[in-house]
């Protein structure tokens, strides 16, 4: 049995970037305080917490003495704000590609357009995105585009974790409705990387594993993307998962993960296939 990895499965930069920054800090001073977890997957929150840190529900909770870490999704200009009142000690792992969607809705807004936002409702990065301006639109899905008032001028911008597919469906429809559309295509390069990668891999392997939380909507979306291509296609949180008879007679196997899945847990997996198919060859790197 041969095993392809998807060569960007895993943590973005930008994840890397904020859990990083949370080892980091909790290390430095004890403890680090953030409104929310960092990321969707319950295993890096339990580990987190054992390294000391602290998930609050309000800035109240952050004792004066110890660093507030704003997370990768962004945050809210009026948390911003009451954090600098409070003089907290605060670390910004914000995505530097979320921040760059931050400028462009803004700059859309001064445009005089309506802006539209195309993502998970309630979803933290797209909660930040939309508290960048004053009358945001948000919608998840093509039925709701066609719920929208017909307007004159719209500028449109997506989370960083979209499909392209839900894009241009969506799209289709808003060129219906809107004179003057002005579209920033914002979903981030990691995202469209590992969606490129698992579509051309579900398709030549026999049987496809996303390594993805279920309650990560990004590790949704790409076993999503291989169920389209491959039926054979199963989603799993960590080794435990598998299950031995989804590799009956399977030659390939594709392996790729979420976002917020960390690097120890991708190894697993790939070491559980590997003596489940008695694999001695290093595993392939999809590019």
């Amino acid at each position: 049995m041969k095993i392809i990895v998807a060569k960007d499965a895993g943590y973005c930069f930008g994840v890397r970037q904020a859990v990083d920054q949370a080892y980091k800090t909790a290390e430095d001073n004890g403890d680090v305080y953030m409104l929310g977890h960092i990321v969707h997957n319950e295993h890096v929150v339990k580990d987190l917490e054992k390294s000391g840190t602290k998930v609050v529900a309000s800035l109240d909770d952050v004792p004066e003495d110890k660093p507030l870490l704003f997370r990768a999704h962004g945050t809210e200009p009026g948390i911003w704000e009451a954090a600098k009142h409070k003089n907290l000690n605060i670390i910004d792992a914000t995505c530097p590609l979320v921040t760059e969607i931050h400028e462009e809705v803004k700059r859309l807004e001064k445009d005089g357009r309506n802006i539209i936002i195309i993502g998970d409702h309630g979803h933290d990065e797209v909660v930040g995105i939309a508290s960048q301006i004053k009358k945001p639109i948000v919608i998840s899905s093509a039925d709701e585009a066609r719920e929208l008032r017909k307007m004159k001028k719209a500028g449109v911008v997506s989370q960083s974790t979209q499909m392209i597919e839900n894009i241009q469906e969506i799209f289709s429809v808003l060129l219906t409705k809107i004179t003057d559309l002005h579209f920033v295509n914002t979903i981030c390069f990691p995202t469209k990387r590992n969606h490129e990668q698992i579509k051309e891999l579900a398709q030549v392997a026999d049987v496809m594993i996303i390594i993805g939380s279920f309650t990560s909507a990004n590790s949704k979306r790409l076993t999503q993307l291989a169920l389209e291509r491959n039926p054979h296609s199963y989603q799993v949180t960590n080794a435990q998962d598998i299950k031995n008879e989804w590799f009956a007679n399977a030659e390939t196997v594709g392996i790729s993960a979420g976002a917020s899945t960390p690097d120890d847990i991708i190894q697993d997996v790939i070491k559980h296939v590997k003596k489940l198919g008695k694999v001695i060859d290093e595993e392939i790197i999809y590019e």
